[in-house]
Order: structure tokens, then sequence, then C-alpha cells
């Protein structure tokens, strides 16, 4: 048989089994953590881990280690994603075994707390000119450096092809995947990540925002820097601040200045509102 047979077969044994099925089913919507799989579904933990080991020989579940803890999730890339999509777009969507395992999920994610909300008029102009800028061009795939518990995140996933949050944060982070949980957004993962060395490869990203994370930074230029090394040609990297009537003047300077100094081509920055403006919002290209 062709290797390309020879793995939908490993594939298709791996989802025989019901226990397996649940697992992918739920990994498809959210990444989980081992402890959170064997509450899910009340089985032993050496057990689950198992099945896990199986999925991810049949490249049906990638893992990784955030923090502390390792999690799993379907792979969102790779050169074989369109024939993993195919088969898991078999998977019954009105299953209630997989209904009620999402449900427990979010309960358990509900009961460790939930994000504050950001309601106030400056966050809603934002998020409109951040929308704004999807329609401009496509996100394609996302990374959002300092994404804290997930605001931005949750606006713009649905307009990503998939989406990645980097914070230094472990209580944000979970705060963030709880949150993505409840608003359905199945394309993101989150991530532990120094700005100044984030664990990805290089021209990984079609959009990069440093999320309000360079004005209090000791090098801002060197977090611009490896921002930069990990975006695709043609791609783009949004400068984002918190600020205020004292400020604004500063952080408009100082992002032309980064830009300048790391060989970025800026469009004006924009103030928002443009009157005691509470956020500026900056895009450059390499």
């Amino acid at each position: 048989m062709s290797p390309d047979t020879t793995q939908l077969a490993q594939r298709l044994k791996a989802l025989a089994d019901p226990v397996r099925m649940r697992l992918v089913a739920l990994c498809s919507v959210a990444e989980c953590s081992v402890s959170e799989l064997t509450e899910v579904t009340s089985l032993s933990q050496p057990r689950v881990s198992q099945h896990l080991k199986q999925l991810i020989a049949a490249d049906l579940l990638e893992r990784f280690r955030d923090g502390h803890f390792v999690f799993y999730r379907v792979p969102s890339n790779g050169q074989d994603m369109l024939a993993r999509r195919r088969l898991l777009s078999l998977l019954p969507e009105d299953e209630p075994e997989f209904a009620r395992d999402l449900e427990k999920l979010r309960k358990l994610r509900g009961e460790q707390g939930t994000a504050t909300p950001d309601d106030d008029g400056d966050d809603r102009l934002l998020r409109k000119a951040l929308v704004e800028l999807t329609v401009a061009a496509p996100l394609g795939d996302l990374l959002d450096v300092g994404c804290g518990q997930g605001r931005i995140l949750k606006l713009l996933a649905s307009r990503a092809q998939s989406v990645v949050g980097v914070d230094i944060d472990s209580d944000a982070r979970r705060l963030a995947r709880a949150e993505l949980l409840l608003a359905g957004s199945s394309n993101c993962s989150l991530r532990q990540g120094d700005m100044y060395s984030l664990p990805f490869d290089d021209r990984e990203f079609d959009t990069i925002i440093l999320d309000d994370v360079l004005s209090d930074a000791d090098r801002p230029t060197d977090a611009i820097e490896e921002a930069r090394r990990l975006l695709k040609e043609g791609g783009r990297l949004l400068l984002l601040a918190a600020v205020d009537d004292r400020n604004v003047n500063d952080t408009r300077e100082n992002f032309a200045d980064w830009a300048a100094r790391t060989g970025l081509r800026l469009a004006p920055p924009r103030s928002i509102p443009d009157k005691k403006p509470g956020w500026m919002l900056g895009v450059a290209t390499a």
C-alpha cells in the first residue's frame, strides 16, 4: 500500500474505538489537558494517556507543553491537513455523547473562573478598527503576543484561519482557554512565551499583533525584530498600545522610531477614538 493509504488505515483503526473517537471530537473544539480529559470521560489517567498516545501515532492529535501542563488538540496545519479534516468531518455532529463531553468541559472550565469583560466605548471602537483591517486584507494565520485573557482572540478568531495567543501569565492563559471554549473558537491555541524568544518557526504567521506589550518593554525593538522573524512575506505587524492624553504623542513617536529602527514600513498610527484616545494602533509591513 502507498504511504497515504497506510496512514488512512491507521487513522481508521484509531477512530474505531469509541473512547478515542470521543477524545478526538473533544480535542477538535478545544485544546485539552490530560486532567481535563480524565475528568470529562471519567476514565483513569493511564487509560486516557494510552488512547492519546495511539491518536498521536495516527497523526490525529498533537501534544504541546504549556508551563506545567501538556495539552492535546487536533492539528490545524500540516501537509495532510485537508485529508485529516475530511476524515474528521465524518464524525456525527449530533452525537449526544460528544455533546455531553463538551458540556462537561465547559462546566469544568467555568468553575475555574471567567475573564473580566471589556465593554467600555474605547474597546468597542478598537474592535471596530481591528475588524476593518480584516476587510482590507485577510488575517490568515494570526499570532497575538500578550493576549491576556483572550479579548482580541475572541473577536478575530472567526476571521482568521488559525489563531495563537501567547502570554507569560499562566492565569491569563487559563482564563483565555475558558473564554474561547465558551465562545466556540475552536481554531485558537494558547502558549506560554517570552516576546523576545517566541516558540515558533520563521515565517509562520500572516498577521502578528503586539498587544500592548511594547510601552513597558525593556527592549521594544528586540520584541519587534522577533515578531518580524515570524512574519510571512507580505504579512502585517499590528502595534497596539493603551494610551491617554498624557502619552498619546509620545506613543505615536515611539511607533515611528521603532519601525524605522527595525526596517518596517509603518502607516500613520491611528488614535482610537480620535478625541481623548484610549488606544493607539499602528500597521507595519516589512
